[in-house]
Parts: C-alpha cells; structure tokens; sequence
C-alpha cells in the first residue's frame, strides 16, 4: 500500500491517493480550476500501481468535489461516493450550499453514489473504513486507512492550526465536538487534514485535537459564538484564522508525505 497525499493548490482541498496492491482509490478531488492538472499529478503516482478505480469524497463544498467529475471521467467514468445528504445536491450542480459560487465558479452536475458510516472498500493489502464527521457540513465524511491507521479528515479539521467554521447552513457546532471526539476515540498514527501538511504521531495529532476541542468548547459555553479578537473570516473559507496564529503552525512538506 502506498499513501500519497497531493497538496491542494490555491483553494483546492488536499486530495490522497491510497493505491493498494488490487486497486487504488482517492479521497477528495480539488476545485475545477486545476482538474486537468489533477489528472496528471494522480497518473505520475498511479504509474507503477493499479488504476484508480473509485473516488471518495468528504464533503459536499466545492474545493473537496469540484474536480470529481473531470476525474472520474479521465479514468473511465469510475464511481464517486458522497454522503447521501449531498447526492442529489452533487447531481443538481447546486452552487450555492457546494459554495462554488463563492468562487465564481459553475459546479458540475456530478453523478454519485452513497457512503455511509461502516462502509469499507477493500484494497488488497489494506481498506478503507468509511466514518461519519459532521459539524462543518451534515455531510462531513472521514475515511480511515484500518492497518497503517492514516485517517483523511475532510472539513472538520481544516488544518493543524484553523479551526473548522460551523456558521453556515448544515453547521453544527456540538455534532463538529462530537467529530473531533471521534477522531481523538479513534487513535490515527496519521491525520491528513483539508489543507496543509499531514499530522504525524498520536502524541502530536492528540495535541492538535485538544486545542481544537478547547476551543470549540470555549465557543460553545460562549454561545456559539468566536471570539471577538478572531477576524472574520473570508468569503470562500471553510475555516477560522486567529490572530496571532495557533501556535500549532506546521511546514510545508512534498507531495508524497506518508
């Protein structure tokens, strides 16, 4: 098995490729704006492995689903699996609750097929478990590589040092608590989140997550509200930025992280 996470570029999600000895799959798939790159970044490390047969998304929101079409449609129209809450909302095009209209962007009507909790895709050497993470979106979906214990996260931990925005239709401040819970439960030995580099070591990833759920929690006994030292957020993020920064910052590493 190997596990390569692609850095999303500008607005695009992370995307990872797990491509196993029987077959390959890959969670997340970035905006339209650099689909076409995409394919070619997912063929160079899909070169000596077998094809990509499935595509697993974790969220509704345009940087993690815009792409899956062109995707699926360069490797042979291959299945492209979403919560059930967001399949029709996927094969609509909806710009607005996928927010590509944030982006001045169409979203592409894109066929889907449901995932839910429990749900596990077979790889030959490893599988993926399918979990349930809501709180960014009702949507919110986790995929969990069961034997090296690498967990992609999707929106409800947008990254080491942002915490996840739960201020938007579909938003829940509590079920987001419960998901980081969740996550922490689960003891990943790797954490790839929406954006920047992967969290490596439970001691480290246990760090992250319970300054995440502090203050999440904090927010929760305010009301649901955020402090008012942190700026409001941007337009097109998913996420909350604090000033000064988390202490949590995290370098930048290669593609091919794990």
């Amino acid at each position: 098995m190997r596990i390569v996470r692609l850095p999303g570029i500008h607005h695009d999600a992370n995307a990872t490729i797990f491509a196993g000895s029987e077959s390959s799959l890959l969670v997340d798939a970035g905006t339209t704006w650099y689909q076409m790159l995409q394919i070619e970044r997912i063929s160079g490390h899909l070169e000596n492995s077998k094809p990509l047969e499935r595509i697993l998304l974790t969220s509704r929101r345009y940087p993690f689903s815009g792409a899956a079409k062109h995707i699926s449609e360069g490797h042979g129209n291959i299945p492209i699996h979403i919560h059930p809450d967001a399949v029709s909302v996927l094969e609509t095009g909806d710009f607005f609750t996928t927010w590509s209209n944030r982006y001045d962007s169409d979203m592409p009507r894109t066929e889907c097929q449901p995932v839910i909790q429990g749900d596990v895709f077979k790889l030959g050497d490893g599988e993926i478990f399918s979990l349930a993470l809501p709180g960014h979106c009702t949507d919110g979906m986790g995929y969990f590589e069961t034997e090296r214990g690498v967990l992609v996260s999707g929106a409800v931990l947008p990254r080491a040092d942002t915490p996840s925005r739960w201020d938007m239709p579909g938003g829940s401040l509590p079920e987001l608590i419960t998901s980081l819970k969740t996550i922490h439960d689960l003891s990943p030995s790797s954490l790839v989140p929406a954006r920047g580099p992967t969290i490596k070591g439970r001691e480290r990833i246990d760090e992250v997550l319970n300054m995440h759920l502090q203050f999440l929690e904090e927010c929760e006994e305010n009301n649901g509200e955020v402090p008012r030292s942190w700026p409001r957020p941007a337009r097109t993020a998913y996420f909350l930025v604090s000033e000064p920064p988390w202490p949590l910052k995290e370098k930048e590493n290669s593609s091919s992280d794990k």
